[in-house]
């Protein structure tokens, strides 16, 4: 696997994992109550993932060899974004701090 690819594993795992770090949506804009709620931390997830794809996609047409993708391409990319969420996920929701 070249460097471009782990790159772009670890930019997922790292874009995964920022909507579980931060009370920011997009780590900018401030909320007006101070805290997100589950829903705009998956629609985040949802926009980061677009954000990886799209730098993805960028360095594979740098290389010179783009490939035609289909849904399930997509399916599996998001599920795989999913599983790279679940750390921050945990911290977030599963671990009770005292």
């Amino acid at each position: 696997m070249s460097a471009a690819g782990w790159f772009i594993v670890l930019l997922g795992l790292v874009c995964a994992n920022l909507p579980f770090a931060n009370q920011r949506l997009l780590l900018v804009i401030p909320l007006r109550n101070g805290r997100k709620s589950a829903w705009w931390r998956l629609a985040e997830l949802v926009v980061l993932y677009f954000v990886v794809g799209a730098v993805g996609k960028a360095l594979e047409a740098q290389a010179g060899n783009m490939f035609a993708q289909e849904w399930q391409f997509y399916a599996i990319t998001f599920c795989l974004f999913l599983v790279f969420a679940f750390p921050g996920y945990t911290c977030r929701y599963l671990v009770k701090y005292r």
